[in-house]
């Protein structure tokens, strides 16, 4: 028994002289997480697919992807794909790959949203779907917004730092004229930007006909490159130094 307790204590001993035990802690959301790319969504508007380039908000979506082979990743979708593009967005900011956003995995997201006519509603739903996930968005761009059925565009979900609207006020079809912030404490509207066509020669080019001649001035402002030079200049603040410096406006 004594020799027993002899070497207890000396174990013992040896423990306390050796100093404190370190420990292997598990991977946790506090360890640095590869961070996820700048996601930029665009919406077209109408039956367009995300394919016709014909479309600025197509062509911006193409122009980014070769600007940033790395470091951005740039996406149209139809604005009847929303809960597509949202799943996209989820798979994207999933950095660990397990089927779930970590709390870490949210506060990186970097993600700008923008869309013109129902797309522009549809990027305001988008926005809405990941306040819902707790992640943020960091701008929201509407280009003559048309709500569509079952969505509120006109109310910007507090999880969008910032938000711009570009409309007109001409003709059958024309944008909302203004948004609101549900927090104005947490959400910026940078601007409510009115654009005029009546008496414009501005031509779409490739249009359809019944574009040109029915929506008139709702399809003028989708092809203004006044207009998308401000929305692309917006969209190039929030990103990296880019690989390339094109401009589908040049």
């Amino acid at each position: 028994m004594r020799s027993s307790l002899r070497f207890f204590f000396f174990l013992l001993a040896a423990v306390v002289s050796a100093g404190p035990a370190v420990f292997a802690r598990p991977a946790g959301e506090n360890d640095t997480l590869a961070r996820p790319p700048v996601i930029v969504i665009g919406f077209v508007g109408g039956y367009v697919s995300h394919t016709n380039n014909v479309h600025a908000e197509v062509q911006l979506i193409e122009q980014l992807s070769k600007d940033y082979p790395a470091g951005v990743v740039a996406r149209a979708f139809e604005n009847h794909r929303g809960e597509l593009a949202h799943q996209e967005v989820l798979r994207l900011l999933d950095a660990d790959d397990d089927g779930s956003l970590s709390s870490a995995e949210k506060r990186n997201a970097r993600i700008i949203i923008y869309g013109h006519s129902w797309g522009a509603s549809e990027a305001v739903n988008l926005a809405r779907l990941l306040e819902k996930d707790g992640v943020p968005v960091l701008l929201t761009i509407q280009v003559d917004s048309v709500g569509k059925r079952g969505e509120n565009d006109s109310l910007i979900p507090a999880n969008v730092a910032q938000a711009a609207n570009f409309y007109q006020p001409d003709g059958a079809l024309h944008g909302r004229a203004e948004i609101r912030a549900a927090d104005p404490a947490r959400t910026s509207i940078l601007g409510n930007y009115r654009f005029d066509y009546k008496g414009s020669s501005l031509t779409c080019e490739r249009y359809p006909w019944w574009d040109r001649y029915f929506v008139k001035a709702h399809t003028q402002i989708e092809c203004d490159p006044k207009v998308w030079t401000q929305i692309e200049s917006l969209i190039r603040s929030k990103l990296p130094s880019p690989v390339r410096t094109a401009s589908l406006v040049n």
